[in-house]
């Protein structure tokens, strides 16, 4: 019985191996309206390394306090390399760019 149940899933897990698609695969290019300004440098080398302007955008409008502990996430537990200048900078950018007007 053991040896029916492993060639069964071999079968099944190779099956994939010999699927096609017929035509080509277009991925959908989605572009984000990224807003320029003091700062922007900052987010671009220290943020856009590791993830896409759409990640910014998809957490909406937000408090400062809401920045400020999002860069230092990305410092503490993604181990970003921000400098604390650089952090303040990129918590500053994304409130005024992207903030929703609360300090909190």
């Amino acid at each position: 019985m053991k040896m029916k149940s492993i060639i069964l899933l071999i079968l099944m897990m190779s099956g994939s191996l010999f699927a096609q698609v017929k035509g080509d695969i277009e991925v959908p290019y989605i572009s984000y309206e990224i807003k320029m300004g003091k700062g922007f440098d900052a987010v671009q080398a220290n943020c856009l390394m590791c993830h896409s302007f759409g990640y910014i955008i998809n957490q909406g409008p937000q408090s400062r306090l809401f920045w400020k502990k999002k860069v230092e996430k990305m410092i503490t537990h993604f181990k970003a390399p921000i400098t604390d200048a650089d952090a303040k900078t990129v918590t500053d950018y994304l409130f005024k760019h992207y903030g929703n007007g609360k300090l909190q």
